[in-house]
Order: C-alpha cells, then structure tokens, then sequence
C-alpha cells in the first residue's frame, strides 16, 4: 500500500487504457508500471522529487515510493537552496526510521511504514516535515472513494500543481481507484476548458478561487460543462457566489467541500447535489468523513458541548505520524489520541463549524474574531465578488478587522459593504477598514493569503485602493 499493488493490477488488467494525462502526454496503465519498474532500482531509500507537472513526475512518484521507500514532493519553485537544504536534511537520516535495503521490484511496502514526508509551504525557512504511513493512505483512498464516489468511469481533472498536496493526493487516489487523471502543466483557465470540452472530463478537484474563474468565465465563453458530473473542493469554504456560478456552469455536478489537513488527511465534508437548494453564507462544513471521529475540546483537553467552539479535534487510522522536524508542540497536538493542528470550531447537531486557525485569529478590543466569518458575511453583500479580511496591528485596540473585496461589477462603497453587514456580523467583528481589490491576494497554489493583503496595503501595491 497504497497504490502500486493496484497499479500492476490495472496494467495487467487494462495495459493499453490511459492512466495519467498531463497537458495532452498520455501514459497507458502499462506504460506507466513498465517505465516506473525500470527506474526503482535507481531510486534511493530517501528520495526528493521537485519537479514540475508532467507524465514523468507520476512514474518518478511511482518508482520513488516502491517498497519501503519515501519520497519527499517539493515545491519546483521553492528557491534552490531551499531545495537543497531539505535535501541534505533527508539524507543526513532525518527520517526516523531508515527500513530495510530498498527492493528493485515496484510493489507496496509494509502497512505501516512512511511512505511520504509532508512538507508545510514556505520560502524564506525551512518548512515543518511529517510523515504519513502506506496504511493512513489506504484508509484515506477508501473513505474518499466511498464519500466522492470516484468510478474507473471517472476522468479526474486536478488543474493546479502535483507538488500541492490537494492534487498529489488526487493523483495517488486515481491510481489507487484505476481511474484517469488528467493535470496541466500549469493552471490556466482555457487550458481547463479545453480539457473538459475534448477529453470528455467528469470530475474536478480544485480549490475555490479556481473554480470561481473557472464558472464565471465559463459561463461568459458559453463553455458546455454539463459533463462534469463531480466537484471537489478544498482550501477554503465556498461561498454563495462561486456555488450558483458552479451550479450554473456544471448543472449535472454534485459540488463536494470539506475540511481536512494534511496532518489529518479527511475530517468533515458535504456534497451538494444537482438540484438541491442553495444554503450558502455559513461556517457548516458537513459531517465526519467515514471512519473519522470528531469532538470540540479545550485547551486543557476537556470536552465542549454543542455549540460551544474550541480546538477540532479528530480520531481516526488516516493521521500522521507526526513530525521529523519543526515541531513547536502546536503544528499538530495530541489529547489522549485525539489530535488537533490548531484549527477552531464548533460542533452543531453533528455538522462540523469552520471558524479558522487560531494563529489566524484577529484579538481587537479583547474580542475574538475569525477572518473567516468576516469573509463569509461579506461574500453574501449585493456587489462583492470576493473578500479577504486580516488583523492589522493597532495602537489602541491591539489590532483591527480590515477587509479587501473584489467587486462584481462596476464599484463599491464602504457605506454599501457597512450596511451590507447590519443584520449579518456582530458589530464588534465587523471590519474598521475597506479596501477595493483588483484581484485576490493568493499564493502561487490559488490560496487566499491574508499576509498578502496586510503586504500590498503597507507596500501600496496598485491592486488595491482604499475606500472611504
């Protein structure tokens, strides 16, 4: 486990189908288990693989991950001596347990072995590294399966970078499923519409901001999605905008959120199928993933009733092993088998509330105030097509609720965004500041970043302007 037991099965089941396809490169089930096994006898026991999207990072994947191999996925655009001090760190035996001689035959190697150090983005210090073991996947591969109903039927599409673990996990899992995968070498949106339209696409999996560009243009370029019959998406809450784009766009889909962690791998998720009303604005996130438990508790480790939010804690078989390196004791913590990575919520007639990372916090006036409620109650204001809200430091009250919004159309006022809010946000959570936006502030992964704002408004970046 996790997949290369499954991988020689397709390919001796179905050698000539297409398993992976990466910007119009097609690899048949064969090809990729022939080109795979001539390769393992040259992969160490430690490999790095940072490499762009293409159908050769899948066979480097496979082969560097035979066995009781691990493979460490970073980031191609991370700076060099980044790369290279990771690097050095893997193999100067930072991982804890080196294993046996690696074996030249591409197979799955024992249950419980680490298969994949995890690394935590970042540029300018060395990322937190974690392992996950073959059987976490395993369990991780059959629950998601089961919740996102992924068929050998299915065409994948996962249109960002394999090195993010949101698209390297879709990639693992079709491989797991024997269902295609299609990726491009890098994300553009009439690439994907290309993609959809010809090679007769049936599930996407994305993160929010490019499912928004991907329905509204769309939309506006008359693109049949009607064949997508599956969206997942992670990253962030959808909010109502970007669902009755997507709804309109792909009006046979099921549109899948949910919550997790690469620490945690599945915790909570909903699907909404074609047809069901729309019910967006909230911090609901859906239900334990199949075969996940979780509970609200303190800092202290005691439990929380309904209602009351606190650390999201999970058990399940699909969590890490831990850390190799960079653990402050907060990145992911642990209460008597229940582990945290710090994120808050709350818990309410068994549906899981999102309210965001405690480091994300905004402390204004001695209140507590989650960017991610703000950003919520904004998007569900008449003219905002998007917002982003962050702490900004402040003399008097600690800091203070800023936001940016992207408008639909045309401009926007503070005093539309300020009435806007009236019988949605608390008064006390409600931003001191407006600024109009250009364009999101994300990361080169298509998250919405935070820090980014506060950079563009201390810099005067152009791509945003200050309302009145």
């Amino acid at each position: 486990m996790p997949f290369l037991n499954r991988l020689q099965r397709w390919a001796d089941d179905r050698p000539d189908d297409t398993a992976v396809v990466v910007a119009g490169r097609h690899l048949s089930w064969g090809a990729l288990r022939d080109a795979a096994a001539a390769r393992t006898a040259d992969a160490g026991q430690v490999s790095v693989l940072a490499e762009p999207n293409s159908v050769d990072f899948a066979v480097s994947y496979a082969a560097a991950v035979a066995g009781d191999r691990q493979c460490a996925v970073l980031d191609p655009t991370w700076p060099e001596q980044l790369k290279a001090d990771i690097a050095a760190r893997l193999q100067t035996g930072a991982t804890a347990e080196p294993g046996p001689p690696a074996s030249a035959e591409l197979c799955d190697g024992t249950p419980e072995s680490a298969f994949l150090i995890g690394l935590t983005s970042g540029t300018t210090s060395v990322p937190k590294a974690f392992t996950r073991s073959r059987r976490s996947w395993q369990l991780s591969f059959d629950a998601s399966i089961e919740f996102f109903g992924l068929t050998q039927e299915d065409k994948t599409l996962a249109p960002g970078p394999l090195a993010a673990s949101l698209n390297l996990y879709a990639l693992s899992e079709c491989l797991y499923a024997g269902s295609e995968f299609h990726t491009l070498e890098s994300f553009d949106v009439g690439d994907v519409h290309s993609a959809i339209t010809h090679d007769g696409i049936t599930r996407l999996v994305l993160v929010p901001t490019m499912l928004r560009l991907l329905s509204e243009r769309g939309l506006a370029g008359c693109v049949d999605a009607s064949g997508v019959t599956s969206i997942i998406c992670a990253g962030s809450k959808l909010d109502a905008r970007t669902l009755e784009a997507a709804r309109r766009w792909a009006p046979r889909a099921t549109i899948f959120e949910y919550y997790g962690a690469s620490e945690l791998s599945f915790v909570s998720g909903a699907g909404l199928r074609a047809g069901a009303p729309l019910d967006a604005g909230g911090t609901g996130i859906g239900k334990p993933f199949p075969g996940v438990e979780v509970r609200i508790l303190a800092d202290d480790g005691a439990p929380l009733p309904d209602g009351r939010d606190g650390n999201i804690c999970v058990r399940s078989g699909m969590v890490s092993n831990g850390y190799l390196w960079g653990d402050d004791g907060q990145a992911l913590r642990c209460f008597d088998g229940w582990y945290t990575v710090g994120d808050q919520g709350y818990l309410q007639d068994g549906e899981l509330h999102i309210l965001g990372r405690r480091s994300d916090m905004i402390i204004t006036a001695g209140k507590n105030v989650y960017p991610h409620e703000v950003e919520l109650a904004l998007a569900s204001v008449p003219g905002v097509a998007a917002a982003v809200a962050s702490g900004m430091a402040d003399d008097v009250r600690g800091q203070r609720v800023i936001a940016g919004v992207v408008p639909s159309h045309g401009g926007i006022t503070a005093t539309q965004l300020k009435a806007g809010l009236d019988d949605v946000l608390p008064r006390d959570k409600r931003p001191l500041q407006y600024f109009a936006l250009a364009e999101l502030p994300v990361t080169d992964r298509g998250k919405v970043s935070r820090q980014l704002l506060l950079d563009w408004i201390e810099c005067g970046d152009t791509r945003v302007r200050r309302l009145g």
